[in-house]
């Protein structure tokens, strides 16, 4: 990912707008004509369920509560509104003041984010920049004291930069919560609660989740006024689509097992969750020594070593990422073939995030789930969740008896840190370091840039959040 100090949403060399291409239709041909043209040069025609509900009301400038999983084109659902609220106006922003304001949960997602409004708002002059933990503040502080339309952000390094005085949200017209349910279980509601106290009331507000618990739909009644719901259920729920497989297995022995899953050539792409950072760390070294080419990104590894890790994963230099539940959220990559939990998640809705990794834009995909005894617990919660049981293999090299019928509870310090503000680290939206992503760049992090329906097929899994 390259930092920008800066970035327009203006492309100076227009032309792309010498492509030709089949005009949009719904909701998006009621946008104006340069966010049209963005939208057609990427292929797009039409508007997936969610963009053709929400856009008409955020047009209207109303306040929304939005339910979708992932990969149902959410962030193209709120992005392209904002584009043309925000160009109606086109007066340049104050300095460290933005007009809109943009919070997710996580570095990744929050790059993805600004990804999809570089690509969509590549003809209009719009400025946008985006800030997280992880990485120094200097570039991120140079680009707000030039002033930006939009501000995407994670909320610790958010309210480290309002303290320092660099950011003033007086002026936002617009506030977006993505991934509300994943804030609230990385302990980030008590942070959204400051920054909404800084926030005009006069304001746009749309809250976005995949889920909406109780919890959350308190939360989202004290935001909002008078809003549009739009609850988009798919069409068969992740977890049915998925292929899933349960393996018991003694829990010195998952290392060895992982390796021998992975001489099946059929697993082309597989992101494997741990629990902890330092056994990331582990089995990294352990498929290495087996010369199996993989990666970890959790919340120790730096902005940029997680980036340069992504971006291996993503061009096929690594088959394999082992990953915390950092990344359970707001990746969006393609093809992965397989999802691998090494160790059970201890939330039992972690798990359908983690596995919605795979299968995703219509594509076919698998998740193998490994147990050992201490795990037992774990996995009831999750079938409870299910409905159902996860089909187990008995039949491979290191089933575990002995794993399989154990009742144990599970210890208070497997899984590591449980919740809470605890989690922040693991994030990405940690309040260490500094960090600054520019527009301009389309790699990065994350291609996200909204999921449509093209004009033949499903989009590509290029962008579906």
């Amino acid at each position: 990912m390259k930092d920008q100090e800066h970035a327009y949403s203006e492309n100076s060399d227009h032309s792309d707008s010498d492509i030709q291409t089949e005009k949009p239709q719904g909701a998006f041909g009621t946008l104006m004509e340069k966010i049209q043209q963005a939208i057609a040069n990427e292929g797009y025609v039409t508007p997936t369920p969610i963009q053709e509900q929400c856009i008409p009301h955020l047009l209207e400038g109303k306040d929304l509560i939005g339910t979708a999983q992932t990969g149902t084109g959410k962030t193209a659902a709120f992005t392209l509104p904002l584009l043309e609220k925000l160009s109606g106006n086109s007066q340049r922003p104050a300095r460290g003041t933005p007009r809109a304001l943009i919070l997710a949960p996580t570095r990744e997602l929050a790059a993805q984010i600004e990804d999809s409004i570089q690509t969509y708002g590549r003809f209009l002059r719009l400025t946008h920049t985006v800030i997280f933990g992880g990485v120094n503040q200097h570039r991120q502080v140079k680009a707000l004291n030039r002033g930006v339309d939009i501000l995407v952000a994670t909320p610790g390094r958010l309210l480290d930069l309002m303290q320092q005085g660099y950011i003033h949200l007086n002026e936002v017209e617009v506030f977006i919560l993505d991934e509300v349910d994943r804030m609230l279980d990385m302990g980030f509601i008590p942070d959204i609660k400051r920054v909404l106290a800084k926030l005009p009331e006069r304001r746009q507000t749309l809250f976005f989740s995949a889920t909406m618990a109780p919890k959350m739909e308190a939360l989202a009644k004290s935001m909002v006024r008078h809003p549009v719901r739009v609850a988009i259920a798919p069409e068969k729920p992740a977890v049915e689509v998925i292929a899933q497989k349960l393996l018991y297995v003694h829990k010195k022995k998952k290392n060895d097992l992982l390796a021998n899953l992975l001489k099946d050539p059929g697993i082309k792409k597989a992101v494997v969750f741990t629990q902890m950072k330092h056994v990331a760390n582990r089995v990294v070294k352990k498929l290495d020594s087996v010369g199996i080419r993989g990666t970890a990104i959790h919340g120790n590894k730096s902005q940029a070593a997680r980036t340069k890790a992504l971006d291996g994963f993503k061009g096929g230099y690594y088959r394999v990422l082992v990953a915390t539940d950092v990344a359970a959220r707001g990746l969006d990559i393609d093809d992965v073939t397989h999802v691998i939990n090494y160790d059970l998640p201890v939330e039992s809705e972690t798990y359908v995030h983690r596995i919605g990794r795979t299968a995703r834009a219509g594509a076919d995909g698998a998740a193998i789930s490994f147990c050992c005894g201490e795990e037992k617990e774990y996995l009831r919660a999750i079938e409870s969740l299910l409905g159902k049981s996860i089909p187990v293999d008995l039949q491979h090299d290191y089933h575990c008896e002995e794993s399989l019928r154990s009742t144990a509870s599970a210890p208070k310090s497997f899984g590591g840190n449980r919740g809470g503000r605890g989690r922040r680290g693991g994030g990405g939206g940690q309040r260490g370091g500094g960090g600054h992503r520019g527009g301009g760049n389309r790699g990065g992090s994350g291609g996200g840039q909204g999921n449509f329906s093209r004009s033949r097929g499903r989009a590509s899994s290029r962008g579906r959040r």
